[in-house]
């Protein structure tokens, strides 16, 4: 990042955005009405996410103050965001969720995981032998920023319990010696 004398910075957003009409502009909005400067999009079209979504990194300038603005306007338009500046998810953690996943919502539960615990789903795996009107599984990968962990999992806990879902957690803790 560059610094300039009237505190204008170069910033570096990822996002992911649902693959449908429009959601490009209605993720450049809070960017523009916020006084960002765009400097390149790379809309990576023919990539998918593990959401099924599709990355898109956009570069800017503005002054650090417009950065939080542009950033707390892109959540709140919902507006899936994987990194915002410095800000890194730097660790990683595997859950299963088995259960009715596909009765209660597997794209819900996904967009609630992301959208209410601070991690992002990285990874994607659904596991359904006996048909999708029985109880699957599925492994989630997931990326947390540091020290965040317990919190993400406890917040998974939370929303596997509200749809009947049961949830495999990693070990954590302990040394190995």
């Amino acid at each position: 990042m560059s610094d300039s004398p009237d505190g204008v910075r170069s910033y570096t957003i990822r996002l992911e955005l649902v693959d449908r009409p429009g959601e490009l502009l209605r993720a450049l909005a809070p960017i523009a009405d916020n006084g960002g400067n765009l400097l390149s999009i790379f809309h990576e079209r023919g990539n998918v996410t593990p959401r099924g979504q599709i990355p898109v990194e956009v570069d800017l300038e503005a002054t650090p103050e417009q950065f939080d603005a542009i950033v707390d306007g892109l959540r709140e338009a919902e507006i899936t965001v994987i990194q915002a500046g410095a800000e890194r998810y730097s660790e990683e953690v595997t859950v299963i969720l088995v259960g009715h996943l596909v009765d209660t919502d597997l794209s819900n539960t996904l967009s609630t995981i992301q959208g209410s615990t601070g991690a992002s789903v990285q990874a994607l795996s659904l596991s359904a032998p006996e048909g999708t009107e029985a109880e699957s599984s599925a492994r989630l990968g997931l990326a947390t920023h540091s020290g965040e962990t317990d919190t993400v999992l406890a917040d998974i806990r939370e929303i596997a319990a509200e749809k009947g879902l049961r949830v495999i957690e990693p070990l954590t803790g302990g040394d190995a010696e």
